[in-house]
This record gives C-alpha cells, sequence and structure tokens, in this order.
C-alpha cells in the first residue's frame, strides 16, 4: 500500500462511504496484479477528488447517483446509493435526483437507475461486491 497522506486520506473517507468491509474486499480480490489500481483509485478518486472541500460528501452523493445511473454502470451506482444513504441523503432526494437522471438521461437510464435504487432501499445493509 501507499505511504502517501493523500493516500491515507482516501482511505479514510472511502472506508466511510462505502464501509470498511467492501474496501477490505476490494484490495483483497486485486490481487497482485489490481493492488496498483485499488492504490490508484484510494488515493485519487477519494483523497483527492473526494477530499476537496467545496462539496460536501452529500453533494457528491447525489452527483455520483446521477452519473453512476446515466452510464449505466449498475454495480457502482449499487454501491454508492449506499454510500448517499451513509452521507445523509434521504430517499425522496434519491427519487427526485432519478427523475431529474430520467429527464436528461432518458428513460431506459431511468428505469434501470430506480429499479437499482428500490433494492438498495428494500436492504440498505445489504453488501455491495468488491
Amino acid at each position: 500500500m501507499s505511504n502517501s497522506a493523500l493516500f491515507d486520506k482516501g482511505l479514510k473517507i472511502r472506508n466511510e462511504v462505502v464501509g470498511e468491509e467492501y474496501v477490505r474486499r476490494a484490495f483483497d480480490k486485486a490481487g497482485d496484479f489490481g493492488r496498483d489500481f485499488q492504490e490508484l483509485v484510494t488515493e485519487y478518486c477519494w483523497g483527492a477528488s473526494w477530499g476537496r472541500e467545496a462539496l460536501s460528501r452529500r453533494d457528491r452523493s447525489l452527483l455520483n447517483i446521477v452519473m453512476l445511473g446515466t452510464l449505466g454502470r449498475s454495480a457502482e451506482l449499487a454501491l454508492h446509493l449506499r454510500g448517499a444513504l451513509r452521507n445523509g441523503v434521504t430517499p425522496d432526494e434519491i427519487r427526485d435526483a432519478l427523475i431529474q437522471l430520467t429527464i436528461y438521461a432518458g428513460v431506459p437510464a431511468g428505469v434501470e437507475s430506480f429499479r437499482i435504487a428500490q433494492d438498495v432501499l428494500e436492504n440498505p445493509e445489504a453488501q455491495s461486491n468488491a
């Protein structure tokens, strides 16, 4: 693992948003081949991006929900929906964000995103796959 302050900051944020168990599994599954990737994601995605202060974690969660739903990234959407709930986003706010997504990204993206959100809201403690 990296020893940089940015990595440590990112690891703390990543653990808080998506859960320590998920992060542990992601590193364990990465093995030697994917370890550098996990370190990069932790340092730059979570440390350099999520670690900035102009947007709250709650706001970043809402942005990620809409972007991941628009891109059709189902597994990551489920993960970030759970993170959004941890960050204080309400089910009503998730619903409105997905309605906004549907208008601008299209009905198929909305249908899939609503399906995933409903699954997450019905079972928020289920673990996403790393």
